[in-house]
């Protein structure tokens, strides 16, 4: 009997220390945890009537901050004293906007954000004394490994595996003058490593340049990996694994990307329309619609940019004593004779001027003064790394390839694979 009345007493001792200490705790002052507060662009959004718009056609600067009660003295200011900043004749159709209006009865406008791309953005306060900057959104880079196996072709392969399209754009400009990505093979491979750009974590904001890539080419093995020579003229370009260089004194074609070659050089090239007589094709055409971008095949200096006869607007390049090109056909020129001009840049636009059945560009190419198959030619390569960084870039590249040989390829994407009965769970509903 003892022992029970002792247990009733620990209870009740228990429950009343229990109930004691939620008393304490209710009593007890609770801390308050301040809520960060959020901002946007720089600011507090809260603080203000918020306007979220695009750029419409015929849109200006003036007009949109007039329409919310902004001065017409800070609108010139804006416009006359901030154009390095703030080009208010260069806004965009289709570039979003923000207007931040007062929450007092004015409801005047006191910020207008700009965004220019994802990631940068233009801001002017137009609050107090007028002022222009610009900035960029936190972005957050996270490291990517892709490897595949080519079934068709690069780009449905890095598209199948859910890589940005510029990636794609990357890869054949790295390997431009050392693979024909119009005659990859089946079973071909390739793996690249960059990164990708996030803002909060979810929106992607692009891709950033390839810091390493192996594309196994009919069995051949090739390695690129980018390295800056010059840190005066910040020259960069893209090494093997062996310290030469990819790049080789001409490109393989005169445009970039989405282009057919519809026509070689031919010396005995017959057409119907003539009789089936010979007719030489001393040139190599590249199919591409009117408009699309062409560019120097390698470093030279503008010889002639006319129109003449069936070869329509052209531009001619002198590359050295050695070397000439030929550009046919075009819609427009962009460059000017006696100018200098680098491999790469655009200097002209496919068209259909001159004797030519559909738009394309007719590529020439001189050697020794005659008339050359490009595709045919040994054509140099760029100098290798000098010997007095050679050390220093195979141990800066030897980290990166450690990490792609270990990289696996991916055959294909797995579909997915049906559950057995027997293992799916059931709801019960």
């Amino acid at each position: 009997m003892q022992r029970f009345i002792g247990a009733i007493l620990a209870l009740l001792v228990l429950v009343s220390c229990k109930e004691k200490k939620e008393l304490v705790e209710e009593l007890a002052p609770q801390e308050v945890v301040e809520k960060p507060i959020e901002k946007h662009f720089g600011f507090n959004l809260e603080e203000f009537n918020v306007v979220y718009d695009t750029i419409r056609y015929g849109d200006s600067f003036g007009e949109l901050m007039l329409k919310n009660k902004v001065d017409y003295p800070k609108i010139a200011n804006i416009s006359e004293n901030y154009r390095d900043t703030f080009d208010v004749r260069k806004i965009q159709v289709g570039k979003p906007y923000l207007i931040l209006k007062s929450k007092d009865t004015t409801d005047m406008a006191e910020v207008f954000i700009y965004q220019n791309d994802k990631i940068n953005y233009t801001v002017v306060d137009l609050r107090d004394s007028t002022l222009a900057y610009k900035s960029k959104r936190k972005i957050k880079s996270v490291e990517r490994e892709v490897a595949g196996v080519i079934e068709n072709n690069l780009s449905e392969t890095l598209d199948n595996l859910g890589v940005d399209f510029n990636v794609t754009i990357d890869l054949s400009e790295i390997y431009a003058w050392t693979i024909d990505f119009f005659k990859l093979e089946k079973g071909d491979k390739f793996k690249v490593i960059y990164d990708e750009h996030f803002i909060n974590d979810s929106l992607y904001a692009g891709r950033g340049p390839i810091k390493a890539a192996l594309f196994e080419h009919k069995g051949r093995p090739i390695y690129a990996f980018p390295y800056v020579t010059d840190s005066v003229k910040n020259i960069l370009d893209y090494y093997d694994h062996e310290a030469n260089n990819l790049r080789s004194t001409f490109l393989r074609a005169p445009i970039k990307f989405g282009y057919r070659l519809s026509s070689r050089y031919n010396l005995k090239r017959r057409i119907a329309y003539y009789g089936y007589k010979v007719r030489p094709h001393r040139g190599t055409d590249y199919a591409a619609p009117i408009g699309t971008p062409i560019i120097a095949t390698a470093d030279g200096t503008v010889t002639e940019s006319t129109r003449r006869g069936g070869n329509g607007k052209y531009v001619k390049i002198r590359h050295n004593g050695t070397y000439s090109t030929q550009y046919l056909h075009m819609r427009k020129q962009k460059v000017k004779r006696g100018e200098f001009v680098r491999q790469g840049d655009v200097i002209g636009w496919v068209g259909m001027t001159g004797n030519t059945g559909g738009p394309h560009v007719c590529y020439r190419f001189w050697k020794n003064g005659r008339e050359v198959d490009p595709l045919r030619e040994k054509l140099p390569a760029a100098d290798p790394i000098v010997d007095s960084l050679r050390t220093q870039y195979l141990t800066h590249i030897e980290p990166l390839k450690t990490q792609l040989d270990c990289i696996e390829y991916i055959l294909s994407v797995p579909e997915e694979v049906p559950i057995p009965e027997e293992n799916q769970l059931t709801l019960n509903p």
